[in-house]
């Protein structure tokens, strides 16, 4: 009979591990030497041991993840074949982004009449178009996750659609209806993009569906709650993010009696995308996706490399696709369940991810909630620091980004290839709050270099 594997060797308690270490660092100090702090006041130890290690119970975690492609509407027919292609190609779920209404019927009719999970981002609400496009998709027996935020349109644009009345109202009427399970979403990405830490974006996550659930309370109940969240290139973090947003949505919805599973969107975020160097981009967006889908993402929704100067085109979307599908086909990232349950250091990052941003959660809630923080400025004033703070870290090349201000190809030149203006646009208006920009680290710095080529 043979032996279990390892089996001469004695357990280790976490105690003559940390011994060992301490006896190694002749004399300096363990905790100045060896644990890292990281900008959201998130400590990293040197090792970590199951002795001090509790798992957690991740609720809502899916068996598996789709692959979503994002598509946008200024032509229904052009985008129901550009949308049916995808499909033919390897996409299984749809993003739909529409400025302006459009032939509902004309966009559905070319989609395979089988189970498909369709998202939509409208830049409007219109209580008929929106019941019409409800109706005709669950016709075909799509699953439709309508994803209105309300309050997301508010931060964004600083406007209400029409008022916070008529817009709570038109929103209610959307979901009054049983069969519309997936009307209201929140939106996560406008706070990474515009400079949040992970802190922050978890507990203005829980203070935005707060609001909601004060507004509608038992009205919300047959309700799932789509949460549209941004991923960034700090891997393991982002996995122990994702990990926490369940775990807080499912705390508060409890308390509401309501449904404690919500459902993630992941993407990648903007923050750290480069214009030079733009291949580099590539990378990011693979290491992304990973962190989503072992962070317990339902659907994953890639960006190409060269979105923020290119106009979409097939080349860049079949990569940006086919990055998911080598991810799930080729390295097997849809056969386990759970993947990070049980890792001593994800479990820990979760852990303290959760306590942080409940902690800030209760911060906003005491100061009178999210909306009136937002109408008061704070929630723009602690993104504007916490962004900040980053671009000093990147301007200072703490922050390394490759190829733009480290390692770089002074070669590189790039004002003949810009399709897109991929900078801040500022288009003064009048709102009734200060609304949140989403800017990107390189900015600046690829300013200068455009200028001197």
């Amino acid at each position: 009979m043979s032996k279990p594997l390892f089996s001469e060797f004695s357990p280790v308690s976490a105690k003559a591990f940390k011994q060992k270490i301490q006896y190694d660092l002749d004399g300096a100090e363990y905790n100045e030497t060896l644990v890292w702090n990281s900008a959201e006041g998130i400590s990293v130890k040197p090792f970590y041991h199951r002795e001090e290690t509790d798992a957690l119970p991740i609720p809502g975690q899916p068996k598996t993840w789709s692959i979503a492609e994002e598509i946008f509407i200024l032509k229904a027919a052009t985008a129901a074949t550009t949308a049916k292609n995808a499909l033919t190609k390897g996409a299984e779920a749809l993003l739909f982004k529409a400025e302006n209404k459009f032939d509902i019927a004309q966009l559905l009719e070319q989609l395979p009449q089988q189970e498909l999970a369709l998202y939509f981002n409208l830049s409007f609400l219109d209580t008929a178009f929106n019941e019409a496009l409800l109706q005709q998709t669950a016709s075909k027996g799509f699953q439709c996750h309508l994803n209105f935020d309300i309050l997301g349109n508010l931060a964004r644009s600083g406007n209400w659609y029409a008022s916070q009345k008529e817009d709570h109202k038109a929103l209610e009427q959307l979901f009054l209806n049983p069969q519309n399970d997936n009307v209201i979403g929140v939106d996560l990405t406008l706070y990474h993009n515009a400079g949040a830490h992970s802190i922050q974006e978890l507990a203005y996550a829980l203070a935005h569906v707060n609001e909601y659930f004060n507004h509608y309370g038992a009205l919300l109940r047959n309700q799932q709650i789509t949460f549209k969240v941004a991923l960034g290139g700090n891997y393991f973090f982002e996995i122990a993010k994702l990990r926490a947003l369940r775990l807080l949505f499912a705390t508060l919805a409890d308390e509401y009696n309501l449904n404690t599973q919500c459902h993630i969107l992941a993407i990648p975020g903007l923050r750290n995308k480069t214009l030079y160097d733009y291949n580099t981009n590539l990378l990011r967006t693979t290491t992304e996706a990973m962190s989503g889908i072992l962070g317990t993402a339902d659907v994953i929704c890639n960006t190409a490399y060269d979105a923020i100067y290119h106009k979409t085109n097939e080349f860049g979307q079949r990569i940006a696709r086919n990055q998911l599908l080598v991810l799930k086909n080729e390295s097997y990232f849809d056969q386990i369940e759970n993947p990070a349950d049980g890792t001593y250091y994800i479990e820990s990052l979760t852990k303290q991810f959760a306590e942080k941003a409940l902690a800030l959660f209760k911060e906003i809630e005491a100061g009178g909630g999210f909306v009136t923080q937002l109408i008061q400025g704070k929630i723009q004033k602690k993104i504007k620091d916490s962004a900040a703070k980053e671009q000093k870290a990147f301007d200072e090349q703490q922050k390394i980004l490759v190829g733009t201000n480290a390692f770089i190809n002074s070669e590189d030149k790039m004002k003949s290839e810009l399709e897109l203006y991929p900078f801040v646009k500022m288009n003064p208006r009048k709102t009734l709050i200060e609304p949140i920009i989403p800017k990107r680290l390189a900015e600046q710095a690829e300013q200068k270099r455009l200028k001197d080529e």
